[in-house]
């Protein structure tokens, strides 16, 4: 399978990830746990079906030390019992902000409420710009369909 564009090769499109790459730094050097991070990044991606950006951060997490039983469990997390109340908060408020045209009302103020009682202002400012920020990366890799599948962990930075 091939992408349908040669979105990273283009001018532009190089020119554009350059610059939410440049927004994911900052997330990334914030002080939202680094585990968080990649549970935020995989949920969201598997529910925009993006097959390059689940391939990447499964992989990513596992290599920083993830067990297989969790990254196997995030898609059903809410049946899980292996994620803490702060990551379940965390995935919560992913799957709203990710799915805002499916749910009417947007992020409920039960979800908004339960993530800030696990996280301060800096880290709840670096969880929502992360939620937009895998929703725009998805976005790009869903319409061209960018295959998953040979990604490897630290491949891309």
């Amino acid at each position: 399978m091939d992408a349908r564009l040669d979105f990273y090769g283009s001018t532009v499109g190089a020119k554009f990830l350059r610059h939410i790459n440049a927004a994911g730094r900052v997330v990334t050097e914030s002080p939202l746990p680094a585990t968080v991070q990649e549970l935020v990044k995989i949920r969201a991606s598997q529910i925009n079906g993006c097959a390059v950006c689940t391939d990447m951060h499964t992989k990513d997490a596992a290599h920083a030390g993830e067990t297989q039983t969790r990254l196997n469990l995030v898609a059903v997390w809410r049946e899980a019992n292996v994620f803490t109340e702060a990551e379940r908060a965390a995935l919560a408020l992913t799957e709203q902000g990710t799915r805002t045209a499916d749910a009417a009302g947007g992020v409920t103020d039960e979800a908004w409420t339960e993530a800030a009682r696990h996280f301060d202002e800096e880290q709840l400012a670096a969880l929502v710009a992360l939620i937009a920020l895998i929703n725009a990366y998805n976005r790009v890799n869903a319409v061209i369909r960018q295959p998953g599948g040979d990604y490897q962990p630290g491949q891309w930075g």
